[in-house]
């Protein structure tokens, strides 16, 4: 009996996914170990390796397929001493149980017919909101149309723009029917939401399953974290400084340490030098966390992923660099685990090599704050009373004002600044 291959989990949040491409084909001899597939997640692209040997008998889901859920059977695979060439046998039906002959014949009765259901009610009650694309709705405007009594001729019953060129200015409204009883029927099945139109020319482009999580979790964040920003300017002259001679005492090692390096060690000790900003808010619990996980904010072709560098406040500069080197080369071709971009106890994201001065960042949740890191530039300071030039950065914090008050996300941003005015502490 052929063995079912069924999709599989490729993290514990994970319920559905993109087959995203067959590296086997039908026909194919595979054993434990073989790489099957390539599976898309929200976040990453994993390979999928066999457990079982045999052959490919049929492959049930074609690559480019969204939405395949866990568990479900993608291919089957014939077993060693199977031809992989035969159909897979059909799932013999489960026989009835025979009916006693009184019940035989009460079914043989013919039942009788249902009473017709009501008619359905109107698209367009009175009072209801028109269901009208925005480009309808402004010729609408203009030409004084009623939408009201326009019949719409898209998707679900939608005005569309040539249903109000067509229509007459001043247009009634239809009157609206009186709604019928509801009748005892299922509910309808759900549609697709229609694609919203434009006049002007685009491309319409479907979403992947990484900006598809992208839009929801940020959503979610602006919707249900109360945000608070804090920023100060940093004088980085000291880190540079630092930087140029670690960097030259590391190259015959391979090793070279960029100023975000040196800012994920920075944040993680003040994590640990503030223990209140270092928290998360689960429901009516708060946790606290004893070691620092920074999140990085990575970009890659689609979207963005967090790595987490794992107690960075406890790992050298040096092997912060060699460990964000790998996770952010892996990261853009998609081939990170699940335990390296999920989890952290906060987040760090620089955009200072696009020349941006300063943002505020949005919290991923459930962390409790993230720094957004702006450029170096040379501005007039004060140095020592006096007035001079000195390379300063903006770095703002983001921090869940539920769990963290403004005084500690202070105390943080006082320890950030500190540590990197006086970067001989991250090597101490």
């Amino acid at each position: 009996m052929p063995i079912e291959l069924k999709m599989p989990a490729l993290s514990p949040t994970m319920e559905e996914g993109t087959l995203a491409k067959w590296l086997v084909k039908e026909g194919d001899t595979v054993k434990s170990g073989d790489l099957l597939a390539e599976i898309e997640t929200d976040k990453a692209t994993m390979e999928f390796e066999a457990v079982d040997e045999g052959t490919i008998q049929k492959i049930l889901v074609a690559e480019g397929t969204d939405g395949v859920k866990v568990g479900a059977v993608i291919a089957l695979i014939a077993g060693e001493g199977e031809d992989a060439s035969a159909p897979a046998a059909p799932a013999e039906p489960k026989s009835e149980p025979k009916p006693e002959p009184e019940v035989a014949a009460k079914a043989a009765t013919p039942a009788p017919a249902p009473a017709p259901a009501a008619a359905p009610a109107p698209a367009r009650a009175a009072g209801d909101r028109v269901n009208a694309s925005p480009l309808a709705r402004r010729i609408a405007a203009a030409k004084g149309v009623d939408l009201a009594g326009v019949a719409g001729s898209g998707p679900n019953g939608r005005v569309v723009k040539a249903d109000v060129e067509g229509a007459k200015a001043g247009a009634p409204a239809a009157a609206a029917a009186p709604a019928p009883a509801p009748a005892a029927a299922p509910a309808p099945a759900a549609t697709p939401a229609p694609v919203a139109e434009s006049s002007i020319p685009h491309e319409a482009v479907k979403l992947s399953n990484m900006r598809k999580t992208i839009a929801r979790r940020l959503t979610e964040s602006k919707q249900q974290v109360p945000h608070i920003y804090l920023t100060v300017d940093i004088r980085l002259d000291a880190l540079l400084k630092l930087r140029t001679e670690l960097n030259a005492a590391l190259e015959s090692r391979g090793v070279k340490l960029s100023v975000n390096d040196m800012l994920i060690k920075a944040l993680a000790a003040s994590l640990i030098e503030v223990p209140a900003c270092n928290v998360s808010l689960a429901g009516d619990t708060l946790l606290k966390f004893s070691r620092a996980d920074i999140s990085v904010a990575v970009s890659i072709p689609g979207g963005l992923i967090t790595p987490i560098i794992v107690g960075a406040e406890a790992k050298a500069m040096s092997a912060i660099a060699t460990e964000m080197k790998d996770l952010a080369a892996r990261a853009k071709d998609g081939k990170l685990k699940p335990e390296e971009y999920q989890g952290g106890t906060a987040s760090l994201s620089n955009m200072g090599m696009f020349g941006i001065k300063q943002f505020e960042a949005v919290i991923n949740p459930p962390q409790g704050m993230i720094m957004a890191i702006g450029a170096g530039e040379k501005r007039p300071y004060i140095v020592d009373d006096a007035l001079g030039v000195a390379t300063v950065m903006s770095a703002t914090g983001s921090f869940d004002h539920r769990a963290i008050d403004g005084a500690d996300g202070a105390q943080l941003m006082k320890a950030f600044k500190t540590l990197v005015e006086n970067p001989l502490a991250l090597i101490a």
